[in-house]
């Protein structure tokens, strides 16, 4: 194996063949959290035929048509996050904690006329932390083995992808034995590939023109620390109709601010060559990716009451795809300590993207649209004392498009959502009791299925430019909420409490022979809003 030394830097560009975003990051940003005023929380979100709460414009319009008076409100939240990660009966732990800004808005309340057909016309604006992307997850054991003793490793991957590239341009070859070539900067070359090259974790196989990955079976370990989330704007305009129809539009605008920093490493124990012992090998390899930028999307919904004698209403919402333009960068260090027969003995190579890319985080713009969704819902109130609600929501993962910047279709993307992804749905159920009139009781509680199929996986492209191989399918979510809610003449108050839990697969790289890591995770949240209507 030759390692190439490539000292001349190319000049950084963003190279529009080359990808990096996969289906799961779509996932995270198609997702959003059950989040808002407390009352909307308390209630399980579910409010889109009941309405009558800023938070229900970003998900039926309509309700903000309900409203008879002006509103304005802020909340503030509380949350701490919990992993346990268990591969092969070792457990590992973490639990992190941090304060939010959840929700701030307002609505105007016009009253057109007791006889007109329009009786009110209403406008809103909310801003809410619509998703939040913190996450913290460790793992750490000896990787079992495959079939009829197979070696399971990182590496594997690394020479994969090489093979990959051989079969899409058979000038791969004459690239590694170039030391001219710089392979992070050029556009058929997987970053994978390249920085496993580099650090001598795979070589080629003469007789079958093939790479294979470092052999001896690892202890392996994984952290990683995400961050950031999705800030939702949203601006409506209600009608209210007879006191019977209530029509809604809502424009959203989103900002997105994501980081993931990873690390995975691989310890094959002591080299032994000849009788002789010469220490310890393997690598670790850090990778920081960091994606932002902004997307708009159209918000239609409706409330009818049916019987004009009975409070029973019937909601329905459609939201048209988000659509997002993203800029995505990354980065890449590894440090290995791999035995070389040159020298006969174990040499530590580090091998670092900014070395190649002139000291810039490496990336390129996109767009991507999240699929369409489509919102139905059920209310009923008894006087003013108590409502309940209940609402399917539907969308179909699969739908999520991936586009370079300048319109082409990023085709590997489009492909592996289609075959690994389904339609997602959510369950929402919530009831509020007033006590007395000034004092209310709230619970909620919601389901959502998992977006993933059971064959889904990181199907990394062979010139993506993602060196973090690690991926996990999420199960079904379940959130389960309470609240208390109080009111004196234009002042009220709410609190919520949220526990929500699901559990992932997690695997530290893409291999089908490789033992999943159970992981459990969990988010309690405490929400106070304060608001003022008249």
């Amino acid at each position: 194996m030759k390692k190439i030394i490539n000292i001349a830097v190319l000049a950084f560009g963003m190279i529009a063949s080359t990808t990096a975003q996969t289906i799961y990051d779509g996932v995270k940003f198609t997702q959003k959290d059950l989040n808002g005023t407390a009352r909307f929380v308390g209630m399980g979100g579910a409010m889109g035929a009941l309405g009558g709460d800023v938070s229900t414009m970003g998900v039926n319009p309509a309700g903000i048509g309900i409203y008879r008076s002006n509103d304005v409100m802020t909340t503030f939240g509380f949350s701490a996050y919990g992993s346990e990660s268990n591969y092969g009966g070792q457990k590992l732990n973490i639990d992190k904690s941090r304060m939010s800004f959840d929700n701030i808005g307002f609505v105007f309340s016009s009253k057109i006329g007791n006889q007109t057909t329009l009786r009110y016309l209403n406008f809103g604006f909310n801003y809410t932390r619509s998703k939040s992307f913190d996450k913290y997850m460790s793992m750490e054991g000896m990787m079992n083995l495959g079939a009829n003793g197979a070696i399971l490793s990182q590496t594997n991957q690394m020479a994969a992808q090489a093979n990959d590239m051989i079969k899409s341009s058979g000038d791969f070859i004459h690239k590694l034995a170039d030391d001219n070539v710089n392979l992070f900067t050029d556009s058929k070359v997987g970053w994978l590939a390249a920085t496993g090259w580099n650090s001598y974790l795979y070589d080629r196989d003469l007789d079958k023109n093939n790479y294979t990955g470092f052999l001896p079976q690892p202890y392996s370990w994984f952290n990683s620390r995400e961050k950031g989330g999705i800030n939702q704007y949203d601006f409506n305009v209600s009608f209210n109709l007879n006191d019977r129809v209530y029509l809604g539009l809502t424009v959203g605008a989103y900002d997105v601010n994501y980081s993931k920093y990873s690390t995975y490493g691989e310890d094959f124990g002591d080299y032994e060559s000849g009788g002789k012992n010469y220490g310890n090998v393997g690598y670790e390899m850090s990778t920081e990716n960091k994606i932002e930028g902004s997307g708009v999307d159209f918000k239609f919904g409706a409330i009818v009451r049916p019987f004009e004698d009975s409070p029973f209403r019937l909601g329905v919402a459609i939201h048209t795809p988000t659509y997002y333009n993203l800029t995505m960068k990354t980065n890449v260090r590894a440090v290995s300590n791999i035995y070389s027969p040159d020298n006969d003995q174990v040499n530590k190579h580090i091998v670092d993207s900014y070395d190649f890319t002139n000291n810039y985080d490496y990336g390129y713009d996109l767009r991507f649209r999240t699929p369409w969704k489509y919102n139905f819902s059920l209310g009923y109130t008894a006087g003013s004392s108590f409502a309940i609600g209940a609402e399917y929501e539907y969308q179909d993962y699969s739908g999520m498009h991936f586009s370079f910047s300048n319109g082409d279709e990023m085709n590997w993307e489009n492909s592996t959502a289609k075959e690994m992804l389904k339609g997602v749905s959510t369950f929402r159920v919530g009831a509020e009791f007033k006590v007395v009139p000034e004092f209310a009781l709230r619970l909620g509680y919601n389901y959502s299925s998992t977006a993933f199929k059971d064959n889904a996986y990181k199907d990394l492209s062979p010139n993506s430019i993602n060196t973090d191989t690690d991926f996990a399918n999420a199960k079904s979510q379940s959130n389960y909420t309470l609240g208390i809610g109080y009111r004196i003449s234009s002042f009220y108050a709410d609190l919520a409490y949220l526990y929500s839990t699901y559990d992932d697969d997690f695997y530290a790289f893409n291999d089908a022979a490789l033992n999943r890591t159970k992981v459990t995770n969990t988010r309690s949240k405490v929400l106070l809003t304060l608001g003022l209507r008249f």
